[in-house]
């Protein structure tokens, strides 16, 4: 089975950008749609935006279009999230999670069935 490992989380200053990535260990991403969520403390897991297997269909929570862009490089086995104008309430711990994808791509985490350990995020105003 698949098992995502995120990497890339830090602290920054509100306004500033990181990328996080998501790798595949075990097997490839490949078939596999691959969503973002984020939990911050006393708060039910959020979804954050979402990337099918071949990158054709891809969903942003409202809170983050215009300033997160999720993208997949198939041939490296890795999903990306760069968050560019981050923001104090951006602040989290972020997991990446992959569900092979039947055609139609989950933006709730029980549709997805592998999850990372999550890093944290955390932006200072």
């Amino acid at each position: 089975q698949v098992q995502p490992v995120e990497s890339g989380g830090g602290l920054v200053q509100a306004g500033g950008s990181l990328r996080l990535s998501c790798a595949a260990s075990g097997r490839t991403f490949n078939g596999y749609a691959v969503g973002w969520f984020r939990q911050a403390p006393g708060k039910e897991r959020q979804f954050v935006a979402a990337i099918s297997r071949n990158g054709g269909s891809i969903y942003y929570a409202d809170s983050v279009k215009g300033r997160f862009t999720i993208s997949r490089d198939n041939a490296k086995n890795t999903v990306y999230l760069q968050m560019n104008m981050l923001k104090p309430q951006d602040t989290a711990v972020y997991y990446c999670a992959a569900d092979w994808d039947n055609g139609r791509l989950g933006v709730n985490a029980p549709a997805y069935d592998y999850w990372g350990q999550g890093t944290q995020v955390t932006v200072s105003s």
